[in-house]
């Protein structure tokens, strides 16, 4: 049975003269509006407000935006130039760096080859996401608790964490699930729920302090999150509050899944304490829609991500399969020992 997905976080309108087309999730639910990029800063931007937000879409719309690049690079020093800065946009989600060392590693100006290659990665994400939605349907018991958004709008296909979802929606199965809203950015609430609501899924959404208690309380049966970039050893980062989660999960004896692409895992990184966690503006958290809600005077941390070690992770699904303990083994083993900084695919 199909399933009501909504519209595609970016687009690619035209050929190698074209313009990508973002969908400014800033402004969703209440909006649905589209940005145009006719220009690598553009990108940089949109990724940096976090108009194109997720690990696999922001990879997708980097390779996209080297695409436009290219139209004002004589060298490839130039075009290499043009890549550190997109990297530069947000530094803890691997798949950015990944996909535009992919593309540099083209050696080559000729847009016509990069926008081949910028549409296989955003093929090649939808069809991982298909497959990893095939390997969680059977690992995931409903309730289901997610965090953040891993669903269509962070990715090229159906998602990752939502992937399981969607998949027991084609099969007409039925699931319950609870969103966090997910502090600072409110990403459960505008977007989880919302296209979970679309899909027609029984979404109940939650403030992210309650979430330890409702797994205590005997109320959910497995959580599923993303992630934004997986050490050798299997720790992961991801969205800010996930390792509490992790805890609570650990403590009560629920399955804690991560779902992601190979291209989220980096094995030039050995342990999650090398993962630059990304810190936000402080005025996400001491701000409101525009008006202080804090007194004045007062700072704020505002981490973008948390690391979860690999210890409270019961399985990592993958296009390529589920990984399990001992991690750095079978992480090195479904990867083939390559790494985000490897220039190649994964």
């Amino acid at each position: 049975m199909p399933v009501k997905l909504p519209p595609p976080g970016v687009r690619w309108i035209g050929g190698p003269g074209g313009v990508l087309k973002v969908l400014d999730q800033t402004e969703l639910p209440a909006r649905v509006r589209w940005r145009s990029c006719r220009h690598p800063r553009i990108v940089f931007d949109a990724i940096r407000r976090l108009q194109v937000r997720g690990a696999p879409l922001i990879g997708i719309a980097a390779a996209y935006g080297m695409v436009l690049a290219a139209r004002g690079c004589r060298t490839l020093k130039q075009f290499a130039r043009a890549g550190a800065r997109l990297i530069a946009a947000r530094p803890t989600a691997v798949n950015l760096a990944w996909a535009v060392r992919r593309m540099l590693a083209l050696q080559t100006l000729d847009r016509r080859r990069l926008l081949s290659e910028a549409l296989l990665i955003h093929a090649e994400d939808r069809s991982a996401c298909q497959r990893i939605g095939k390997h969680a349907y059977f690992l995931l018991k409903e309730p289901v608790l997610t965090h953040c958004n891993a669903g269509s709008l962070a990715t090229g296909g159906s998602g990752t964490a939502l992937a399981g979802i969607y998949e027991a929606l084609s099969r007409r199965k039925k699931m319950w699930v609870f969103a966090t809203e997910t502090r600072p950015l409110l990403q459960g609430a505008r977007l989880t729920a919302w296209e979970l609501s679309r899909a027609g899924v029984d979404v109940t959404l939650l403030v992210d302090g309650a979430a330890a208690g409702l797994i205590a309380s005997g109320r959910v049966r497995s959580v599923v999150v993303g992630a934004d970039r997986i050490a050798a050893n299997g720790d992961v980062a991801n969205k800010v509050g996930t390792y509490a989660l992790a805890l609570a999960a650990k403590e009560h004896g629920v399955p804690f899944f991560v779902a992601a692409p190979l291209s989220t895992f980096d094995v030039a990184t050995p342990t999650g304490r090398g993962i630059h966690v990304e810190q936000r503006d402080a005025k996400e958290v001491l701000t409101s829609a525009g008006r202080r809600t804090a007194a004045r005077g007062i700072g704020a941390w505002n981490p973008a991500f948390d690391v979860t070690p690999a210890k409270f992770v019961t399985a990592i699904i993958t296009e390529a399969g589920v990984v399990r303990a001992p991690y750095g083994a079978s992480i090195q083993r479904i990867t083939g020992g390559r790494s985000a900084k490897a220039a190649g695919r994964p």
